[in-house]
Formats: structure tokens, sequence, C-alpha cells
């Protein structure tokens, strides 16, 4: 038989934390696990200005027909405005552009064949930790995987360790750098940090890739662009992938970008040549719906208002559903313990808890959380957090 060698790649763990956490009858449990914002009612909510943005859509859009290899040309401005500046100096002189892409995934699967096709032999270099999927996207498009060290033993930000092993990375090789928000850790880099690293980047004339995931969820929609736009203003080529899944609330209508800033309009031109091509081969064309969401309200000023509003409200709650649960493990005396979840941003948290305190917690406190310890804040509910506490406390004493 065709099929009879064929063995069974495992699940994904995250993934399965949702059918684990599905099942569980516990009223008191905890779904820590997906990276996906919940309000206070545990739902994942459509946006006001999103589903204002498609009823627009639905009474005035004319067309189903394909859109081109590198999607909505406005989309593609529009989200490069927002990444960039709408003020940026390489919009102005055509150095930097956008291929739309389903989802940041997309976007980073792009950058990974573009890597193996058109700058052969070069390796991309990642955060030991990060998102487990950059493994293995950029593993299965050929391309060799290394690794250099951002979060110590001590579940605090090694800078030092993580400057000293780029200055080791061969010459002209990628580094992936998260521009905000790092997932899975929630530590951010310092200005000043962002600066020492931009400095060995430009010495080891390395190309930097940064994934832009969580726009807006961590110090505010331009605060967070703030290590993206130094990057473009000191250096000639740079690679952004965006995501408007969390800060869209567009999960699954799959909106992304690759951003390429080349160093004159003629060269950016040549490399979106092969993006389109590489494209062509991957989705052909992206899908379009949640795009045009994006473009309907980054370009209409009202709707751009209300948008952002929503999103400094999901960034707002979650910084403080982080310090209410580092007040509510206070009187268990864990306060200074878990202090760290105070300095991080985003969305997720490297809480410290080790893989067995994890199964406990799943185990007898239905809390569910990644093996590693990452927890999705954005997931906690603010009116139990004395509960959570309580069950952290019990597998920490033990």
């Amino acid at each position: 038989m065709h099929f009879s060698a064929i063995g069974r790649v495992p699940g994904d763990p995250i993934l399965g934390l949702i059918d684990a956490y599905n099942q569980d009858t516990n009223p008191n449990k905890f779904d820590l696990g997906v990276g996906v914002y919940k309000d206070a009612n545990g739902l994942t909510p459509i946006l006001q200005s999103v589903k204002q943005a498609e009823q627009r859509l639905v009474d005035q859009q004319q067309t189903k027909t394909y859109i081109g290899g590198h999607g909505d040309s406005r989309f593609g401005q529009l989200i490069s405005e927002l990444v960039l500046g709408t003020d940026s100096p390489l919009l102005e002189a055509k150095r930097a552009g956008a291929t739309q892409t389903p989802g940041g995934t997309g976007a980073l699967r792009l950058v990974a064949d573009f890597i193996a096709h058109c700058l052969p032999g070069r390796g991309i270099w990642l955060s030991d930790p990060t998102w487990p999927i950059h493994e293995s996207i950029f593993a299965e498009a050929g391309l060799k995987v290394g690794h250099y060290p951002y979060v110590g033993r001590d579940n605090t930000l090694n800078v030092a360790a993580m400057l000293h092993a780029l200055e080791h990375v061969p010459l002209g090789d990628v580094v992936l750098l998260h521009a905000c928000c790092h997932n899975p850790t929630g530590f951010d880099l310092s200005q000043d940090d962002w600066r020492q690293v931009l400095d060995v980047v430009r010495r080891r004339e390395l190309l930097p890739l940064l994934d832009f995931a969580y726009q807006g969820f961590g110090d505010g929609l331009e605060e967070d662009a703030w290590s993206t736009r130094l990057f473009v203003s000191e250096l000639p080529e740079v690679l952004i992938t965006s995501s408007c899944s969390k800060n869209f609330g567009l999960y699954r209508e799959r909106v992304g970008a690759l951003i390429v800033c080349a160093n004159d309009a003629e060269k950016l031109t040549d490399v979106r040549s092969q993006l389109a091509y590489l494209a062509r081969n991957l989705w052909s064309n992206p899908p379009d719906h949640g795009a045009a969401v994006v473009a309907t309200i980054l370009g209409d000023a009202q709707l751009k208002a209300q948008w952002a509003a929503e999103v400094e409200a999901m960034r707002s709650r979650i910084a403080q559903l982080r310090s209410g649960l580092v007040e509510a493990l206070t009187p268990f005396g864990l306060a200074e313990r878990f202090a760290h979840i105070n300095q991080q941003r985003g969305m997720f948290s490297y809480t410290g808890l080790s893989t067995e305190q994890v199964q406990v917690l799943r185990e007898k406190h239905s809390v569910y959380m990644v093996g590693s310890g990452r927890a999705n804040m954005a997931g906690v509910d603010g009116t139990r957090l004395e509960l959570l506490a309580k069950a952290i406390a019990q597998v920490c004493q033990h």
C-alpha cells in the first residue's frame, strides 16, 4: 500500500489544550493556554470596529475576484503606515512595500522560502525560547536554524548573553527578533538594549527579521513600533512580518503581511517580484475578507480611532490582570517570586513554573497552560484571581 509506511505526527501541544479544557467539567477551570484574547466574560469578541467595517463591505463590495499576488494594495499601504509610521521616509521613497499573507504565519513561511530561494546558504537565528512554530517553519523550508539565549535560568532577561551570541553569528545570516511582546516570555528589550542589538546586527552585517505579531498589546500602538522604526531608520535592508490576528481580533480570517525595506526602490521591485513568484506557488492569492476589513478600518479616521480605543482597552485589561494576579499572590508570600509578571508585556507570561508544576495545576486545579510555564494572561478571569493564586500557591509549596 502507498501509505503503509507513513507514521502519525504528534498533535500540536498548545492546540491539544483546547480539547482537554473543553472536556473538563470543573466549573472553576482556567484556560491560560491558547494565545487568544478573552474578555471579562471569557469570550473572544468581534471588535465593534470590525463589525462596522464588515457591514460596510456587505453593503458596498462589488466583487470577489482575484486580487493579485501581493494582495490588496490599499491594505498593503495602510498596514505599512501602521507599522512604519504615516510619515515614514521609506514609504515616501518607495523603499518599503508589503505583500499580503495568510496571517503572520504565512508571512513567516514566505520569508523562509524567500531566504531559501534567494539567499541560499544563509542560516536563521531564533531566541531561546521562542514561539515553537518558528523552528518548524524555517526548518521545513530547509534552513539551518540556530539559537541565541534570551532568558536565563533565573527567569530574567539575559541581554549580555544574547549580545555575546549574536557577536558569533556568521556574517550575513538572518536573525529573528520579536519586535514587542516576546512570545513566550513577555520580556521585552529596553530601548538601550535595542540600540546594542542594532549595533551588533550592523557590524555583523546580519539581516534582521522583526516579527511584529502584537502591535498595540505592549505599551501602545505607536510605542510598540519603536524598535521596528529604529531598525528601518538605521539599516538599508529589513524584513518585517506583521499580523492582524490579535490587535484586530481576526484570528481565523488570516490577515498578515510581509513588509520588505530595501536599499532603493529598484531593489525593492526586484525583491517583491521574487515574493510574488513564491506566493503564487504557496497560496496564489491571499484571503481577502479580513484584509478588506483592516483596510476599511485604517482608511477611515472614525473607525480607526474606535479600533485604537478597543486595542487600548484590551492592552489595559491585560496589564491590570498582571498586577491583579501578583497582588492576589501576595498573601501567600509569593509576590516577590512572581514580581516579573508585572515587568512583562503583551499576552504571555513566562511564569517560572516547572513542567511538573504545570501538570499538577492541570490535573488537580483545572488550570491549563503550556508545559513550559507560559501563561496567556489575556485568558485570566479577573473575578477569580484569588482562586488562581491559591492554586499556584499550592503547587509552589509542594
